[in-house]
């Protein structure tokens, strides 16, 4: 008897009522699980979501959860020949299943070092600066984002059942958001499994994360104004999903990622013989082989100069030749089946559909499987066709099949390669070999409103090129069009999509204590002690040092000209800087002065200071000319606790704001250091 897959609902592991889906391995063709979620109560899955896990993951900061992150990715790292040894049964071979398994479990990671180098050590995000509102500068805005109070429903496709989860996963919770999970059922049992580790870990707050295994039923009929849905799949499916009446009524989030028709152009100067040529068939036969061509990212449109159409078909059947098809576990297979008999059927169906418009030019026949049985199991051979009327069919640019099917099609001008890309409606990916950086600039420029993702290679790229077909978590997944229109990871990005941006206004005293973030002219407080004989906990933001002043001399000027090598004509001669009408004379080295300005503001002695490691966002204001006498306020703007080895010293990061005036009171310098700052305590 085969077993049922579980769900993971109100906390606990339950398996679904009534009637079952049968889960076949697709190598084999024998039943291997059976799926239900009948008996689940929708409604109180997505309130648990509201009420538990919301606020335990509301409560943690960006760090916390970051470090829950990487724990989690590390949990999962360390069972991952579990997966591995359960991939197979979805017709991956072991190089497929590491994009699914170890680059799910990478995202995380991703994340987790994202969450603390670019968040802050607190529940909100303040995003971008200071807006001031009023020319007396008592009025100002800032953009904060804090989490959706809501939950983050995500529905995902069978050709990636754990990378699938885990790139929606990571900036979700990074943002402090629960989600439900609902995987494509046909290979849940591969995602079951994986989540079971993630609950055995410990690692998540109650209600933080839910899974159904079977039948999302009525789930998208409970969502609310605060709550977010991501789906991946068949346009078709997200347009029915997007157009559920509580997702209108309540304006809910929806991000959909869709299969779409994503093309390859070859360069007219990638000609047979060089090494870009050879990187194209390389590419493009990966794309077609790897989980069997079903990646919504795989290349379907092959778009090449006209005349070399014989010389890409030839050297793309050669290298499908030697691709060797059957049992992914089995040595020397490069090639599994698909995911069902069912993808079979729909793959088959639409390449013969794509045929009408063109000739088949590879594959369509009998071919061999080592180590299966092909009627058993959901074998299906690559098929390459070739369309020479590109602009007179639609079918190539209309119709996906879902597997190891391609179409080349010739182009003859760089107008008409952009123009075919386009056919396609939206894309989430295209890829163009060339290693000209004239046609690259023409052909991005010209495809890049139609795509979500480019990628331009040459033999230069080709050394660290992670491919045509492998999201990033750093960079936006998604796209226009026919791809859904819509971005997915994109490193914080993909958090913010969690988050409600709010505009907030107010004095910069306000906004300083909502933000936790000094705003310019808010209040500063300049008694006690000199700022740097203070620990981490002993600063305060708004914390303020007004030094004493320093008028720069020329002899001052050209002594730093000499120190430095800076010898630029309007530090040195005057009738040169007068030229362009921009200086009055000889000026300061702007470096001079921001040097100048830790003079005046640095304490020499031992204190909890430990370095200065970082200057950001300067900016010269004003010229600083001999005689002038300027003076620094150095202000504490932002702290945040940093993470401290275990035999290293408590630390913490302030940022300071400092601004560089002159005797006029005019700002000639503005920008922010970072100094690590010891601690009282160790850190959380």
């Amino acid at each position: 008897m085969i077993s049922r897959l579980q769900n993971y609902a109100l906390g606990e592991w339950v398996a679904g009522t009534g009637s079952a889906t049968t889960l076949y391995h697709a190598v084999t063709g024998e039943a291997i699980a059976e799926a239900s979620s009948g008996g689940l109560d929708f409604g109180e899955m997505v309130r648990y979501a509201r009420r538990v896990g919301g606020p335990a993951l509301r409560r943690m900061t960006f760090h916390e959860r970051a470090r829950m992150l990487k724990a989690l990715a590390q949990h999962l790292m360390a069972k991952k020949e579990l997966f591995y040894e359960l991939s197979s049964a979805t017709g991956a071979t072991r190089a497929d299943s590491w994009v699914d398994i170890e680059g799910g479990i990478g995202t995380f990671f991703a994340y987790a070092s994202r969450g603390r180098r670019e968040f802050p050590d607190e529940t909100y995000f303040v995003e971008g600066p200071q807006e001031l509102l009023g020319k007396g500068g008592t009025f100002a805005g800032r953009h904060i984002c804090v989490p959706l109070e809501g939950v983050a429903i995500h529905i995902n496709a069978f050709n990636f059942p754990c990378w699938g989860m885990l790139e929606k996963l990571a900036p979700a919770l990074l943002a402090g958001v629960p989600c439900i999970v609902k995987p494509a059922t046909a290979t849940s049992y591969l995602t079951e499994l994986m989540f079971r580790e993630m609950i055995a870990s410990k690692i998540l707050p109650a209600g933080a994360v839910q899974l159904i295994c079977g039948s999302a039923g009525d789930l998208l009929s409970h969502v609310e104004e605060q709550d977010a849905v991501a789906f991946t799949g068949s346009a078709a499916t997200g347009q029915m999903l997007k157009e559920s009446p509580a997702l209108v009524q309540h304006s809910v989030r929806f991000n959909m990622e869709a299969d779409s028709l994503n093309c390859c152009i070859l360069g007219p100067d990638a000609a047979p013989g060089t090494e870009e040529f050879d990187l194209f068939v390389k590419e493009v036969v990966r794309e077609m082989t790897t989980k069997a061509g079903q990646k919504c990212t795989a290349i379907r449109r092959t778009i090449v100069p006209k005349g070399m159409e014989e010389a890409v078909v030839t050297a793309l059947a050669k290298r499908l030749a030697s691709t060797t098809i059957g049992d992914p576990r089995v040595e020397g297979v490069r090639m599994g089946p698909l995911a069902s008999r069912g993808q079979v059927r729909d793959v088959g169906a639409a390449a013969d559909r794509i045929r009408t418009a063109g000739e088949l030019v590879f594959g369509g026949g009998d071919f061999e499987v080592r180590g299966a049985d092909r009627e058993a199991g959901c074998f299906f051979a690559p098929q390459l066709m070739v369309c020479d009327a590109p602009f007179s069919r639609a079918e190539p640019h209309d119709i996906e099949a879902f597997g190891p099917v391609n179409t080349v099609m010739p182009y003859e001008t760089l107008e008409e390669a952009a123009a075919l890309a386009k056919r396609g409606k939206g894309s989430l990916v295209g890829s163009l070999v060339t290693a000209s950086p004239t046609v690259a600039r023409e052909v991005v420029l010209g495809v890049a409103p139609y795509h979500g993702r480019l990628l331009v290679l040459d033999r230069t790229s080709a050394k660290e090129s992670t491919g045509h077909g492998s999201p990033l978590p750093n960079l936006v997944h998604g796209g226009p069009g026919r791809a859904g229109g819509g971005e997915e990871m994109g490193g914080s990005r993909g958090v913010l999509h969690y988050m409600q941006r709010t505009a907030v206004q107010g004095s910069p005293t306000m906004l300083t204590a909502i933000t936790h973030e000094w705003s310019a002219g808010a209040a500063q407080r300049t008694e006690g002690s000199h700022p740097f004989t203070r620990t981490f906990e002993q600063l305060e933001i708004g914390d303020t040092l007004v030094t004493k002043t320093r008028t720069i001399t020329l002899e001052d000027i050209e002594a730093f000209a000499r120190l430095s090598g800076d010898t630029f004509y309007a530090h040195m001669d005057d009738e040169a800087a007068k030229a362009h009408g921009v200086f009055e004379g000889r000026v300061a080295h702007g470096y001079f002065i921001v040097s100048a300005a830790a003079g005046l503001f640095v304490e020499p002695s031992l204190g909890p200071v430990m370095a200065n490691y970082g200057l950001e966002r300067l900016r010269f204001t004003k010229p600083v000319y001999p005689g002038d006498t300027i003076q620094v306020r150095l202000t504490v703007k932002q702290k945040t606790v940093k993470e401290t080895p275990v035999d290293g010293v408590p630390q913490g990061v302030v940022e300071w704001d400092v601004d560089v005036r002159n005797q006029r009171d005019e700002s000639v310098a503005l920008y922010s250091i970072l100094t690590l700052v010891r601690r009282d305590t160790p850190p959380r």
